[in-house]
């Protein structure tokens, strides 16, 4: 079974461990609009490692985020989790065309999928000419469980949602990263992307707009939480929105903020060290922070100070128009940590 194809005017649905994200992009004249938006906070414990345990609470959170975006389209993509599908570059004739392809993916699907061919759901992409052999084209193959595409199509559809495509997480990344490049970038290039969410902080290396390198610490926002909700006695849920809105004590930067983001550069230097370590035949030039905790107060500049790099926040909204009725300041602020609900809502936008 292959994946369906979607078209123009898509709703991009990042389903995280700590929240339910929404966005909607229109391809209008002049270029892509942010018709409509949403945030949600998810209970904890909703989904683990990226994969959904309660589905009710997913299905009620989603509920809200779709009533609080007024969304103009129905038509959405989601995503699985890297981990979740199974990524092959194959090399086949050239002479071969789309149908051919399927049918050869078919009839081999034992050499490159390990789970029964009716279990699965499966998608293919030319990448161009083999680099050795004339008479041979790159095939990029995805598969993943169709019981994994299933419970996303079922949670979009209890809210009214039509799943037009489900991506993959890292391809929704790709996607976005190419439009965030800036004239200063050189071919060649790779640029370091910092994605720290609530649990994970997930550090991608992209050269030529692909991920050339991926590695997860577990370090994230979630560490901040807890730090505040035990210096100063509050429960997690209180200690979660006054990080957010300001106003604890005197000490928090000194005793609870600057630690953890020490910390969390320790890790990201590490994770550095490891790229150069294993792959390490091109440097890095810049540090792109997003997710939730990317826009922690001092950590783009402790950072810079420490790597030598360029760090900055990731928006992928710089060049994209906004519809009026969106607050502009909140959707700034929420922007870093969009990225893969805008490059899920790029999918099918030229």
């Amino acid at each position: 079974m292959r994946l369906k194809r979607s078209s123009k005017g898509l709703v991009g649905v990042d389903i995280t461990s700590a929240t339910v994200k929404l966005l909607e992009l229109e391809h209008r004249a002049g270029g892509l609009r942010i018709d409509s938006y949403a945030v949600r906070p998810l209970r904890e414990g909703a989904v683990v490692e990226r994969r959904i345990r309660d589905k009710s609470e997913v299905v009620d959170t989603l509920g809200r985020a779709v009533d609080h975006a007024r969304l103009q389209s129905r038509r959405a993509v989601v995503a699985v989790p890297n981990s979740a599908a199974i990524t092959r570059v194959l090399s086949l004739p050239s002479s071969l065309s789309d149908d051919d392809i399927e049918a050869r993916i078919q009839m081999e699907s034992d050499k490159y999928i390990p789970f029964p061919l009716n279990e699965v759901a499966f998608d293919f992409q030319r990448l161009g000419r083999h680099s050795r052999y004339d008479d041979q084209q790159e095939i990029m193959l995805v598969a993943c469980r169709l019981q994994d595409i299933d419970t996303l199509s079922s949670v979009l559809d209890a809210v009214g949602l039509e799943t037009v495509a489900v991506d993959v997480e890292g391809f929704a990344l790709e996607r976005v990263c190419r439009a965030l490049q800036t004239s200063e970038d050189k071919e060649g290039d790779s640029t370091a992307l910092v994605d720290i969410g609530a649990n994970l902080c997930a550090f991608h290396v992209l050269k030529e707009g692909r991920i050339v390198y991926s590695r997860d610490s577990l370090c994230g926002g979630r560490q901040l939480t807890d730090a505040i909700s035990k210096r100063y006695g509050m429960s997690f849920d209180e200690a979660g929105r006054a990080k957010k809105r300001g106003g604890l004590p005197d000490d928090y930067r000194q005793q609870v903020l600057l630690p953890f983001i020490d910390t969390l550069i320790q890790h990201i230097g590490r994770s550095l060290q490891l790229y150069y370590t294993s792959a390490g035949q091109q440097q890095i030039r810049r540090l792109v922070l997003a997710g939730g905790s990317s826009a922690l107060p001092g950590l783009a500049e402790r950072l810079r100070a420490q790597s030598g790099l360029e760090a900055t926040l990731a928006n992928p909204f710089t060049h994209m128009r906004i519809h009026p009725r969106l607050d502009v300041t909140a959707l700034a602020a929420d922007a870093p940590a969009m990225l893969t609900a805008c490059g899920l809502a790029m999918r099918a936008l030229p």
